[in-house]
């Protein structure tokens, strides 16, 4: 993927690059690492010679998967006590169910470099006093990604707002995105719109919109709130899209990649997304829709509040690990300055205070990414984190086949979400939560 701030490259961060550990101070050392796998993320990976080289040590991938399937093999590796692999990619979303995995980094990493990450972040990394994980360039808010020529036809803004009675212009709002999803949509060829359809993913979204509509996922003893008007009002959005035919067919067993891959693929016309995403799509050598991109503040919903589900990615030390101190000179390498700085030159959001300075700067004479920048700086000063419970993963996977049945048809939204309200709340009897 080509670097989208101009003169930024992996060749010239690899000269400035810094090693906290001593030349060939690991020699013969073998980190066994299970990472986050996906295009985004190769960039960063594509710098572990550095690291092996300046300490003699040896990084081998023993598993590459989005989280999903990670989270279910590390939580396999803890039933059978399998944990003493080293370095694991890690999630703010994920992290709180792993209280017997990963290390505490505290004296594993220096605390000078710990006060160099955005606070909040190693807060949100800190669990139980314990700092589980650094911060990647990962922040992740969710902005709107569009076709712009959608908005530059005059016959296409004529018809809309005749049969629409308003004008066409980027969606403000949910039900807007929702009007202009089914009316630019042109199935197979075109749809309007897409969303992830299964595990954590859809529920997230829905989680944000029932938000964004006044509502709630949980009260505040993690009792479940979204069988609610909002939660309706919310899971309609969905199943409307489905029924018009203004998504995918396929849109309920899509993840992230898939979604990224599709708005490239110039099929979609508005795409909800992360920022790792904004180089690969501007990139003529990778997507179709590259130097026809826009970049908009995620929407409102009814109540007025914008979406902003986040959180960030990061990556951690096993409890089981041999070598925690080469483990930790790897996770130090891989979030240091000149990591972030290349992730950050395709889109992510970086989570050191030093490198928000730098990718600012770089935006300066950039329109794309300043335009990137602005919509993800202004979705994010709203932004909101998980529901703060170890169950979250449990829950979503016994809310989202719910959700997906709602929108296949099979169950009415009222029947879904009583049928996710009942599961859900016997999960939070049954773990002692109320």
């Amino acid at each position: 993927m080509k670097s989208f701030v101009g003169g930024v490259s992996a060749a010239a961060l690899m000269l400035g690059v810094a090693v906290s550990a001593q030349a060939g101070e690991f020699d013969g050392v073998t980190i066994e690492a299970k990472l986050i796998g996906g295009q985004q993320y190769e960039a960063l990976y594509a710098r572990i010679p550095e690291w092996e080289a300046a300490t003699g040590a040896t990084v081998k991938i023993i598993s590459k998967k989005n989280h999903f399937e990670l989270d279910k093999e590390f939580k396999s590796d803890i039933a059978a006590g399998t944990t003493d692999w080293c370095v694991g990619s890690n999630h703010s979303s994920f992290a709180s169910q792993y209280p017997v995995l990963y290390t505490d980094l505290t004296g594993l990493i220096p605390a000078e470099t710990v006060a160099e990450f955005v606070q909040a972040n190693i807060a949100a990394a800190t669990l139980e006093g314990r700092l589980v994980m650094l911060p990647r360039a990962q922040f992740d808010v969710s902005a709107l990604y569009y076709q712009k020529d959608l908005y530059e036809d005059a016959d296409k803004a004529a018809a809309f707002e005749a049969e629409y009675g308003y004008a066409l212009a980027v969606p403000e709002t949910w039900e807007q995105l929702k009007d202009q999803a089914i009316f630019f949509s042109d199935p197979p060829n075109f749809y309007g719109t897409q969303y992830a359809g299964k595990d954590e993913a859809i529920v997230g979204r829905y989680y944000e919109m029932i938000v964004a509509d006044g509502g709630k996922l949980f009260n505040d003893d993690f009792s479940p709130a979204f069988n609610s008007d909002a939660g309706k009002e919310a899971l309609q959005w969905f199943v409307d899209l489905y029924e018009a035919s203004a998504v995918p067919a396929g849109t309920t067993n899509y993840l992230w990649d898939d979604l990224g891959n599709g708005f490239a693929s110039g099929t979609i016309g508005l795409n909800l997304d992360w920022p790792g995403w904004a180089g690969f799509f501007n990139d003529p050598e990778a997507s179709k829709v590259a130097g026809n991109v826009g970049v908009a503040p995620a929407p409102k919903g009814s109540a007025g509040v914008r979406t902003g589900w986040s959180g960030f990615h990061g990556f951690s030390v096993t409890e089981s690990c041999a070598t925690k101190e080469a483990a930790a000179s790897l996770v130090n390498f891989l979030t240091n300055e000149d990591s972030q700085k290349l992730e950050s030159a395709a889109g992510p959001l970086p989570s050191r205070t030093a490198v928000w300075d730098y990718v600012s700067e770089q935006a300066s004479d950039d329109p794309y990414r300043s335009e990137v920048l602005a919509a993800f700086k202004e979705t994010a000063a709203t932004a909101f984190a998980v529901p703060p419970t170890s169950l979250w993963i449990e829950a979503t996977n016994l809310i989202y086949p719910e959700l997906q049945a709602a929108i296949l048809g099979d169950k009415t939204v009222d029947e879904a979400l009583a049928d996710a309200e009942s599961a859900v709340d016997d999960l939070m009897r049954e773990e002692g939560v109320y």
